[in-house]
């Protein structure tokens, strides 16, 4: 078992001062990955009471600015977040549900994938997108 995660310790490394919001949206994405803005605003306020909507807003651009949060928007999906950030993980998503999963590189190199021409860029990340259908989902069709 690892140990706690620090949150206050986190945000302080970031050069961020620790305040309540901050700590209960970073252990909301902390402890659901993937999650949308409306369901880390229901997980904070069950915790906090009454926190508006553009202070969640702000703490998740302050948190995603400050690379503690990475911020992921597959095709035709609201945003999503995740605190997996700086190891250029990919992700596969259900066609079916919507549910998001985190996908490890298959070279372990940063960026994974080489393109054949990087027309001038100095390429720092690759970020794929697997759709399929999840296994919950797969054992849900009627054949």
């Amino acid at each position: 078992m690892s140990a706690p995660v620090d949150l206050a310790q986190q945000l302080r490394s970031a050069d961020l001062r620790v305040t309540r919001p901050r700590i209960a949206v970073l252990d909301a994405v902390r402890q659901h990955p993937h999650s949308d803005t409306e369901s880390i605003i229901s997980v904070v306020r069950q915790h906090q009471g009454d926190v508006s909507h553009q202070a969640v807003y702000d703490v998740l651009r302050a948190l995603t600015g400050a690379g503690l949060l990475r911020r992921i928007q597959p095709s035709g999906s609201v945003a999503r977040y995740e605190t997996r950030v700086g190891d250029n993980h990919h992700h596969a998503v259900c066609r079916t549900c919507g549910s998001i999963a985190d996908v490890d590189c298959a070279t372990d190199a940063t960026p994974c994938l080489t393109t054949t021409d990087d027309h001038g860029f100095s390429i720092d990340e690759a970020e794929v997108i697997y759709w399929g259908t999840c296994p919950s989902c797969t054992t849900h069709v009627i054949h």
